[in-house]
């Protein structure tokens, strides 16, 4: 297929597109989706999202709440909330009531979440941990380390699919721990896709494992195109690394890829035949 000849990607709003708004918020989202104002429906010049990705982790509450961090203050102390402390050890009132990014915006519930999303946006919820430090990240796990990787992450993957009940949106959950697609796997028939960490071997055969619906590799796992990174991921295209795209498309599984930063970059996976781009703009995809 040519370049002139090919389907637009689907756009999906990592984090609610992160480089426009106060990332895994309900303004975000609304925003993402185009909620509101004219201005807001398509961003700054850009265009509505097809899907929303969102990330979820536990409160010492048990409450499924939307931010990427394992600390309230974030990452090397980027100052994500106004607030201290690891997110599945706080309570459910004082994560909620954190500001996000001096936005005004606070942490929100996953259920909320769902609330702010017009049915016709598909939503992305990446399960990013059950409430502790030793996970397994891409990973393919078999025997007793998949069962108790398993077990480990059941009660949080129940709580996320009581969370997203009742909506009508498309849903997806992804994850980079194999453990947390399994339970999903287990306890209902929502699709899951696989994070790929750095194997896309692992990756490909979690997806099969799993039955996913789709597969989540970075920019620079994929063959064929500038951004590819042989050194990253162990063998180089002469050498027949694996085609995640062909791969993935053989078994009928679509191919998301994250995180986009740039036109060029989406327009180069476009062309390289995926499927999704996973992007913090809403400004990527060229008409």
């Amino acid at each position: 297929m040519t370049d002139s000849a090919r389907s637009e990607p689907t756009l999906i709003a990592h984090r609610g597109f992160a480089g426009e708004s106060p990332e895994n918020t309900v303004a975000a989202v609304e925003r993402a989706a185009g909620v509101g104002s004219a201005e807001g429906a398509d961003g700054p010049a850009g265009r509505r999202a097809d899907w929303i990705e969102v990330d979820a982790v536990p409160t010492a509450d048990g409450d499924v709440v939307v931010i990427h961090d394992a600390e309230l203050s974030g990452r090397d102390g980027r100052g994500l909330t106004d607030a201290t402390g690891v997110v599945w050890e706080t309570d459910t009132a004082t994560v909620t009531g954190a500001e996000v990014l001096d936005s005004g915006e606070t942490v929100p519930l996953l259920a909320d979440v769902l609330d702010a999303v017009p049915p016709d946006v598909g939503v992305n919820v990446e399960l990013k941990n059950p409430g502790r430090r030793d996970l397994r990240q891409g990973e393919k796990l078999a025997g007793d380390a998949l069962a108790a990787r398993t077990d480990a992450w059941r009660p949080f993957a129940e709580r996320a699919l009581d969370a997203v009940a009742g909506h009508g949106n498309d849903l997806l959950f992804s994850s980079f721990c194999e453990g947390a697609l399994a339970a999903v796997r287990e306890l209902s028939s929502r699709p899951v896709a696989p994070l790929f960490g750095a194997s896309i071997a692992d990756g490909l055969a979690i997806a099969r494992e799993h039955d996913a619906a789709a597969v989540h590799p970075p920019v620079d796992a994929i063959r064929g195109t500038p951004f590819f990174d042989a050194e990253r991921f162990g063998e180089s295209p002469e050498n027949g690394a694996p085609d995640i795209v062909a791969a993935a498309h053989d078994e009928g599984r679509a191919v998301n890829v994250w995180t986009v930063a740039t036109w060029y970059q989406a327009d180069r996976l476009a062309a390289a035949g995926v499927d999704g781009v996973i992007a913090d703009y809403s400004t990527l995809l060229r008409d």
